[in-house]
């Protein structure tokens, strides 16, 4: 049995080495990580642009201008001002190359033609430069960026419609068990509704995995082998739902020895989520969670989590760690690290009741879990904890 700080580092530095690029329409990008660094194919903005609706001037020595012309967003015309000529002008437009200046229409009086001045203007006020943003050839965004709505339109603005990101990896979710029925069907006495693989879809789709494929096998070894055999083969990801423990029909474990997958941990000193499973076959990952679900879903968060954003291009990815005081007292049983469901509300965490490994209703209250080490037993009010927060897109 290996600690939490052991698992997370075994994970960290098996998930490396990422060779799966795509080239994705950028409008399908969110969410994604650039593969490769982004030039500005133009200067943006591509001409010196006005900041304010107003006037553009040409200036002089006095606060009196005659009106000319009038340039709105999308004009292709650059008229030319002498000193003490003025163009009306809008957010956005293309301020005459002859124009020094942009002052704001609620600055002048107007009258007929000409503008008089009622404040002080200063050479370039209110004239964004060309290239200000971002100049024709420069670094626009890195490779190893998350896209999110920013930056997809921030690319758009520079003409870009296509971008080199790393591919999200497709997943298999393997729910085992004699136990299992669908939800909808009639329950027999001995069985319980199935709920791990909408679980973990769910939290997969919430956080941008969408190409999942579900699997359901009963407790029996030659279905095990085989159907693992297929996923393995055919996903970069494969999540396991229940079989890893030690019971009589507990096939997982054997199952996966017996097709030569490397085992990289199993079980890690923690509650819940003791009979954690980790292992490598080609580039393939596998992880088996228990089949407890309050525990299957705080190894995702934990461990799963980390590897999937690891795989898909996003190395420097940490949990959502922070250290917060706790609004309430807890007594710890045993001497394993444990995870606790928990609300962040304000500058507290509140640890909830409930903390079972098979009880998902306090979870689906909860937004946060605070960390526990080995070595705490107590937690008092008003105790700095660690929390990670639980990334809830939806």
């Amino acid at each position: 049995m290996i600690t939490v700080t052991e698992a997370k580092s075994i994970i960290e530095t098996s998930v490396f080495d990422i060779k799966n690029q795509e080239k994705r329409a950028l409008n399908c990008s969110i969410g994604y990580i650039l593969s490769e660094d982004i030039f500005s194919p133009i200067n943006m903005p591509p001409f010196r642009q006005s900041a304010m609706d107003g006037y553009a001037l040409r200036l002089h020595t006095n606060n009196k201008y005659s009106i000319i012309d009038e340039i709105k967003a999308g004009d292709c015309k650059n008229p030319i001002l002498k000193a003490g000529e003025t163009v009306r002008i809008f957010t956005g437009s293309a301020v005459p190359d002859t124009a020094n200046a942009v002052i704001m229409q609620e600055n002048v009086h107007v009258l007929n033609n000409n503008i008089t001045l009622n404040s002080i203007v200063a050479l370039n006020d209110h004239i964004r430069p060309k290239g200000e943003q971002v100049n024709k050839g420069a670094l626009a965004l890195k490779k190893g960026t998350k896209l999110n709505p920013a930056s997809i339109g921030y690319l758009t603005s520079l003409g870009i419609v296509t971008v080199a990101v790393y591919k999200k990896p497709r997943i298999a979710i393997v729910a085992t068990g004699n136990e299992l029925v669908k939800a909808g069907d009639p329950l027999q006495y001995g069985q319980i509704y199935e709920s791990n693989t909408s679980m973990l879809q769910s939290v997969l789709s919430s956080n941008g995995y969408t190409d999942t494929t579900i699997y359901k096998v009963n407790d029996d070894y030659r279905n095990t082998y085989n159907l693992l055999a297929k996923v393995i083969n055919d996903n970069d990801v494969v999540i396991i739902s229940g079989g890893i423990s030690v019971g009589d029909y507990d096939f997982v474990g054997k199952a996966l020895n017996d097709l030569s997958v490397k085992q990289l941990f199993y079980k890690v000193k923690q509650k819940p989520g003791k009979p954690l499973y980790f292992g490598k076959k080609d580039d393939t990952l596998i992880f088996a969670l228990p089949g407890n679900p309050a525990a299957a879903l705080t190894c995702f968060y934990v461990y799963v989590q980390t590897a999937l954003e690891r795989l898909s291009g996003n190395l420097n990815y940490t949990l959502n760690a922070i250290t917060i005081k706790s609004a309430t007292k807890f007594h710890k049983k045993g001497d394993r690290a444990q995870f606790l469901k928990a609300t962040v509300e304000g500058n507290k965490v509140h640890i909830l009741e409930g903390q079972s490994s098979a009880m998902l209703q306090t979870f689906a209250l909860s937004n946060a879990l605070v960390c526990m080490p080995e070595d705490q037993m107590d937690i008092a009010v008003n105790d700095e904890v660690e929390v990670i927060i639980i990334n809830k897109q939806y």
